[in-house]
């Protein structure tokens, strides 16, 4: 983190990442599991979600 604390200086993740990492620690493909929002496919985790391996066991 920065000198007080506040924001994360190394290592930040998005939310979309920890949700993929959970619903791949949970046995779901997070890039399989989508819905139709007008007409286009949605990720549930968004484009930008991947699995972060680093703190996957």
């Amino acid at each position: 983190t920065d000198d007080i604390g506040y924001s994360a200086v190394e290592g930040s993740v998005s939310v979309h990442d920890v949700q993929a990492t959970i619903l791949h620690l949970l046995g779901f493909d997070h890039e399989q599991l989508t819905y139709d929002y007008q007409g286009r496919p949605i990720r549930l985790t968004d484009v930008h979600g991947e699995v972060i391996n680093s703190i996957v066991a």
